[in-house]
């Protein structure tokens, strides 16, 4: 008789044990294979597509499977159900995360599910070269994709010295204080108010504190010292040259002397002069707050943004008793202490590049 019914429960069972093992195995399989692969085409061989997922906050994570699903980024919304719940076990206090997701049909569903879960969102990256403006920034971020120009400069013009006390007063944009270097984004985050609001953080990390450690040592203001290093940016080329140009503008600005710097005419026009197309003295004469050949002192605002090196520089000047320079447009200068030196290292720099 127990031999009987031991009979008929491995008859039974065995059923119900294989329909189990079908099952572990179907749910591995949409856990651990790739959802699908996308042929190429002209060839046998398969390649991954990429596409941009995105997930609202507040999303429920059974919602997130069956978008998932429709989206044909996974096979099965309930194997995703499955996994979510493994994934809350290991770590209770996770939970899958909003936002903009690269991801591909030929990624397991569980490479998936820990990439949302451990919230790896799409990263923008942009990098600001030392010496830019606002307006080349605003170029650069249209011609990138990132938003239009426009967006930019307005957003550029919001002066929050609510979050960010230290800024000068009266500023009317934040030309210079825009700190230059590479950033990253997170993909739904890359907005003009964002952006600006990391040059900032960027600004008040790396920038401020040079000038605050220096502060009962210089005649400069906040805002001059950024102003002074701008016009320090865009004129030195050779490392070598930043201290002693710094030097020239210090002691033009002690003894009252224009500092006749062409960044600032050019920043005035909206131009920029090359070596086939220089300034003209009729550009020159041209009236605008920003001229320094026609008014002493610094121009109003910075023209740039300038990098760490220029603004030590302008705290640092160098000891010299030059007053002018002219470029050689190789990146070099030659330096004079009179304007009769000055005069005549223009003349014979005129001279060579009629020559060439």
């Amino acid at each position: 008789m127990g031999k009987r019914i031991f009979k008929w429960l491995v008859v039974l069972g065995l059923p119900v044990t294989l329909g189990c093992v079908w099952w572990a195995w179907s749910w591995w399989s949409s856990v651990s294979a790739p959802s699908a692969l996308v042929a190429s085409s002209g060839t046998n061989k398969t390649k991954a597509t990429t596409v941009q997922f995105q997930i609202q906050p507040g999303t429920a994570a059974q919602q997130i499977g069956r978008d998932l699903e429709a989206a044909k980024l996974i096979r099965s919304d309930t194997a995703w159900d499955l996994w979510g719940r493994w994934l809350h076990w290991q770590d209770p206090q996770g939970e899958f995360k909003a936002g903009t997701y690269q991801l591909s049909p030929t990624q397991p569903l569980s490479a998936i599910a820990e990439k949302i879960w451990h919230g790896q969102v799409v990263q923008r990256s942009f990098t600001i070269p030392e010496g830019w403006s606002l307006q080349q920034m605003a170029t650069y971020f249209a011609d990138q994709g990132f938003f239009p120009a426009s967006d930019f400069l307005a957003a550029a013009s919001q002066v929050n010295r609510n979050q960010f006390s230290w800024l000068p007063p009266n500023l009317p944009h934040l030309e210079g204080f825009l700190y230059p270097d590479t950033y990253k984004l997170n993909g739904d985050q890359v907005t003009p108010q964002a952006v600006v609001q990391q040059m900032l953080n960027q600004f008040q990390l790396v920038a401020l504190p040079v000038y605050q450690q220096r502060q009962n040592q210089t005649e400069l203001t906040l805002r001059e010292w950024v102003t002074l290093a701008s016009i320090i940016e865009k004129e030195a080329v050779v490392r070598s040259e930043r201290s002693r140009i710094a030097g020239v503008f210090t002691s033009r600005l002690r003894q009252g002397i224009p500092l006749g710097s062409d960044p600032t005419v050019e920043y005035a026009l909206g131009i920029r002069q090359t070596a086939d197309q220089p300034l003209t003295f009729a550009q020159v004469k041209i009236p605008s707050p920003y001229n320094t050949y026609l008014n002493p002192g610094l121009p109003p605002t910075p023209i740039a943004s300038p990098g760490l090196a220029s603004l030590k520089a302008a705290l640092n000047p160098e000891n010299t008793p030059y007053l002018y320079f002219v470029a050689r447009y190789d990146g070099t200068h030659v330096f004079s202490r009179t304007l009769a030196e000055h005069e005549a290292a223009q003349a014979a720099i005129r001279k060579q590049q009629s020559a060439q």
